[in-house]
């Protein structure tokens, strides 16, 4: 017969249990799928006695996670705990050391220590898969190291926040204000512990720091993605983007340059008759463009126990089967150190500014924008006060530095009441 597949899992939240659940109930299937039988030897988690909906007393507890990837008892040591720091990175190394390989959920510890621990499970013949950390169940990851790998990638974008996407998409059918929709998002339990690595970019800018460095053969590097949340979008921003054919997306881009990596992670205005404008609520939306392929579209849902168990299982599949691949599609040695780069590509931009109500006042604001080399495509004033005059611009197509220089012009002009709301336009 031939040797089962034999896990320890740590980390019994929503996926672990979802893992868990699935491996029960297609036992069968996975075997046959795979040639060999996939079972749990040994689970770890803070609290044994916590009821989780599903019998654990058939498998060995573990309260260290360390302990547990040191097991001789498994093969496979399965690392849903989260974090970057503390007890997921000691565990996995200490797996790794042991001789174990890895299937991960957690896109913030490959983000930003993904390229030494590639190093370390490739010197010790192991191997690190991380489908769930990108996208929920979409089979991003694969597409890029496998189906697409004889393509040169030149453009990577996406929706990876369903949060964000929710709340966004939110606003706009409801009317309601963010503060209202992100009320909601929080008691519906969508958010973040901390609700930063959601509605800051910071959980979608994980997940594109993981796309680019297998996208483009660049090492992993977080800290180079620009990074902007959506706290600034008013209802206001979101009616005005969809009287012009927009809608707003917190949007990742990812793509080499002659200046070097771009990466940027930020609300922008997509066209609303695309792909990525018409994603819905809490869906997750990944464009990959090859110079073979062209461009394909990979949509599904983002998070949740099932989608993102699925994508587990897919991994300990793969190692079931013998696959064996590189942990960023290729060797982690011969990763380049990709130089950080702002996007040069021109786009329009909206600009949306609170002036005071004097004169001359957009006189100033025209002068500041010429001055850096910005034209208005169009300009509307709408629904003034005594004080203070809103005033919605968007511009023809200029580089990310000229519209820098623009809004440090438009501070300096003494009219502008506040920091302007500026997007991008995106060309898809």
């Amino acid at each position: 017969m031939t040797e089962p597949l034999r896990l320890g899992i740590a980390g019994l939240g929503t996926v672990g249990v979802g893992v868990v659940r699935i491996i029960r109930r297609q036992a069968e299937l996975l075997e046959a799928r795979t040639g060999r039988p996939v079972v749990i030897t040994a689970v770890s988690a803070r609290d044994a006695t916590k009821d989780r909906g599903v019998s654990l007393s058939s498998y060995a507890w573990e309260t260290d996670p360390v302990a547990l990837a040191k097991r001789d008892d498994i093969d496979v040591f399965v690392e849903l705990m989260g974090g970057h720091e503390g007890a997921a990175k000691e565990a996995t190394e200490a797996a790794l050391a042991a001789g174990k390989d890895v299937v991960t959920a957690n896109k913030a510890l490959l983000a930003i220590h993904g390229q030494a621990l590639a190093e370390q499970a490739e010197a010790a013949g192991r191997v690190i898969r991380f489908e769930a950390a990108v996208a929920g169940g979409i089979p991003v990851i694969k597409s890029l190291t496998e189906g697409l790998a004889g393509n040169e990638i030149t453009r990577v974008m996406g929706v990876m926040n369903g949060t964000c996407n929710y709340i966004l998409t939110r606003m706009e059918h409801s009317g309601l204000p963010y503060e209202t929709v992100f009320k909601e998002a929080d008691d519906l339990g969508y958010l973040e512990a901390d609700p930063t690595l959601d509605v800051g970019g910071i959980d979608a800018g994980h997940k594109l720091a993981l796309l680019a460095a297998i996208a483009f053969g660049t090492k992993p590097a977080f800290d180079d993605v620009q990074l902007e949340g959506i706290q600034r979008i008013a209802i206001e921003d979101i009616r005005h983007a969809a009287d012009m054919g927009f809608r707003i997306k917190l949007l990742g881009v990812a793509q080499t340059s002659a200046r070097g990596l771009e990466q940027r992670m930020a609300p922008c205005l997509v066209p609303a008759n695309s792909p990525l404008g018409q994603l819905e609520g809490g869906t997750n939306m990944v464009v990959i463009e090859g110079d073979a392929v062209d461009q394909i579209v990979l949509r599904g849902p983002g998070a949740g126990e099932g989608p993102t168990a699925s994508a587990v299982l897919g991994d300990i599949c793969d190692i079931a089967r013998g696959l064996r691949i590189a942990t960023f599609g290729q060797p982690a040695a011969t990763l380049q150190e990709a130089p950080s780069a702002m996007s040069g590509l021109p786009a329009p931009y909206y600009l949306r500014m609170a002036l005071q109500d004097k004169p001359g006042a957009l006189a100033k604001v025209a002068a500041a924008l010429g001055d850096a080399g910005v034209s208005i495509d169009r300009m509307r004033q709408y629904g003034h006060s005594e004080t203070i005059a809103p005033v919605l611009i968007v511009t023809h197509k200029c580089t990310s530095a000229m519209l820098d220089d623009a809004l440090a012009g438009l501070a300096a002009t003494g009219v502008v009441d506040g920091a302007p709301v500026a997007l991008r336009i995106e060309e898809l």
